[in-house]
């Protein structure tokens, strides 16, 4: 037996021994490693030993988890190319009160995979739908990165041609948040750089083979890591990429105010020049109002 093997035994052996309670007919969404595979829960060991059937993106990856952990469940192929000629009969199944758990080749499923119509589907017939939260990517780049946490966008995987990403990347330059996608590695540069072009030099992180042995989260503006990236090459192993959110805008000076007053009063009533500056400055509509008079009497 290999060491490797030998390791999988050891991490194993625990969750073979616990007895797991009879399952309820539904659908299972369950999250799985994205790497280190002792990061399966127990309530996922449960579910993937006690479902009728497991449907995954590739049968050979999750074959391989199922290896680790002694599990004999079937597997079932469910991806974009089959889905529409699966779902029916997968509705049929629960149905008839099966239980059917839903895995990705790694993490989440339903982030940037397939399955969601799928869980609408069950969802709108009343079928019982649950998740069994676990491994992700992009919670754990997030986390890792070092960036703004509070508000972020996931934004998926860009277009892989310049124009489209281009046009991609503008539409989110006004987010007021942490932007993550995906990415793969002979596009990492290239995209770093329209990120650059598009965002300007927002600090950022590039994490790869997260959870794995040759874990790395590099860590930089945007320009400095398209700079290591073109230097060095494409990279092994999935990746995130972690942009900041856009730099606050420095407050506005009463001159600057002013002067947006006075050009909105030759272009309309006070009402509506006092308006016009609220929804471009979000100030307290009573300053302005104040400051507004005070211009339109030829005060200071």
């Amino acid at each position: 037996m290999s060491e490797q093997e030998e390791d999988h035994e050891r991490l194993a052996e625990p969750h073979l021994r616990r007895a797991a309670q009879p399952l309820a007919p539904g659908l299972y969404v369950t999250a799985t490693p994205i790497g280190n595979a002792s990061d399966l829960t127990l309530r996922a060991l449960d579910v993937l030993r006690g479902a009728d059937v497991v449907l995954c993106e590739d049968t050979r990856v999750t074959a391989k988890l199922f290896a680790i952990y002694g599990l004999t469940t079937k597997l079932m192929p469910y991806h974009d190319h089959n889905a529409a000629e699966m779902r029916p009969r997968i509705m049929e199944r629960l149905a008839a009160g099966g239980r059917v758990a839903l895995v990705s080749d790694a993490g989440t499923p339903l982030i940037s995979d397939p399955g969601y119509k799928l869980v609408r589907e069950a969802v709108a017939t009343g079928y019982h739908v649950t998740t069994l939260p676990g491994a992700s990517s992009v919670m754990a780049a997030l986390t890792l990165a070092g960036l703004p946490t509070d508000r972020f966008f996931f934004a998926g995987f860009l277009s892989a041609k310049h124009e489209a990403r281009a046009r991609e990347l503008a539409e989110l330059v006004g987010v007021p948040g942490t932007l993550v996608f995906l990415e793969s590695a002979p596009r990492l540069a290239a995209s770093l750089k329209d990120m650059a072009a598009a965002l300007g030099p927002r600090e950022a992180a590039v994490a790869r083979e997260l959870t794995k042995r040759f874990e790395e989260v590099r860590r930089g503006t945007l320009g400095e890591l398209t700079d290591h990236y073109e230097k060095e090459g494409a990279p092994k192993g999935e990746i995130v990429v972690v942009v900041g959110p856009p730099p606050a805008a420095a407050p506005l000076c009463a001159h600057e105010i002013d002067a947006m007053l006075e050009n909105a009063l030759k272009r309309g009533s006070l009402k509506d020049a006092v308006a016009e500056v609220v929804s471009v400055t979000g100030l307290p509509r009573r300053e302005i109002y104040a400051r507004a008079l005070a211009l339109s009497e030829g005060g200071d």
